[in-house]
Order: structure tokens, then sequence, then C-alpha cells
């Protein structure tokens, strides 16, 4: 298992963003393109490595969370929440402010209601700035974090709780693969 993650990781351009050498593939950037047999491989290794439990919904950061939480979603019947980077000023809904190892921005957060028990999935975490800025939302609202997975892990961001990562790379002129979950 994540024969295809681990090869893909072979070809990927690195580009500079200040001090951030940051890497270019297709489940982080869906550049060049995505391929379907990629995606099925990360959505199913990560349904194996999530604790789905009595979880409600599923929870997908825009923009690359959203095929793999689309995935995931179809392949468990479970909905899938996205966290949008757009507002839509719903009753509710709760801005976001995150930042990353190289941007800020603002998210959404829309239908997630107290009580509910849900899973986190993304394409990756390295400074970990996204995820601890929606478990602060979800907390707001009274969810209950089941678990959270990632498909690529970026050096060893603290969110202040476990999850998990199916890989886990380190980044200088080229992607290398130093650890893997299965």
């Amino acid at each position: 298992m994540l024969e295809r993650l681990i090869a893909s990781f072979e070809n990927c351009p690195i580009v500079h963003r200040g001090d951030y050498n940051y890497f270019i593939h297709p489940i982080t950037d869906g550049v060049p393109w995505v391929e379907p047999a990629l995606l099925r491989e990360v959505a199913t290794a990560m349904i194996k490595a999530l604790d789905l439990d009595g979880v409600d919904r599923i929870v997908a950061a825009e923009a690359m969370g959203i095929p793999v939480g689309s995935i995931i979603s179809f392949m468990t019947d479970l909905p899938m929440n996205i966290v949008r980077k757009r507002e839509y000023l719903l009753p509710g809904e709760v801005p976001i402010h995150q930042v990353t190892g190289y941007s800020k921005g603002q998210l959404f957060l829309n239908g997630v209601r107290k009580g509910e028990r849900v899973v986190i999935v993304d394409d990756v975490i390295s400074t970990g700035g996204t995820t601890r800025a929606l478990l602060a939302a979800l907390d707001r609202v009274g969810a209950e974090v089941s678990d959270i997975c990632f498909a690529i892990r970026r050096g060893n961001a603290d969110i202040g709780r476990p999850y998990k990562a199916l890989v886990t790379v380190e980044v200088t002129d080229r992607v290398q693969v130093i650890d893997r979950y299965f």
C-alpha cells in the first residue's frame, strides 16, 4: 500500500517561496494532474487509518482536502463539510484565520453542529497553522474531533493533539519519503 503515493514524489518540482521550499505535487496542488489511481490509493489508506466509528461527517479544507474528502465520503457514505475560502454569511458561520509557512488567509466553517463527531482529512500538514485554526473553530461550535489524517506530513507540526499521516517527507532539493503509516 502507498506505492503510487511514494513513487509520485520522484519528480516533484521544488519552488522557493521566501525561505520555504515548496514542493508541487498532484495531491497537494492538483498539478500537473491527479491520477485517479493515486487519489483512490490515498483515500483507501486514509479510510483504513481513520477511526470512523460513530463519526457523523468528514471535514475537509479547501482546496486540496476536497478531492481526498470527496472520495472518502463517496466510499464511506459519510457526508462531507468543506471548509471554504469564501464567506457565505450563513447563520452560525465561523470565520477561521489561518497562518501557514507560506501564506495566511481566512477560511469559513458552515454546517457542523454541536455534539457531532467529525474527522478531519487534508492533503498536507507542514506548520499545522490551518489545522490548529480549524480545531479551534470546531471546538467553538461544540463538535468532537474523533480523528485527523493527512496524506502527507512535512516536518513535525504540533497541533495540540495526535494525528496520522500516510507518509512523512523531507524537502531539500528533492522530496524524500522518510516514514510511512503502512
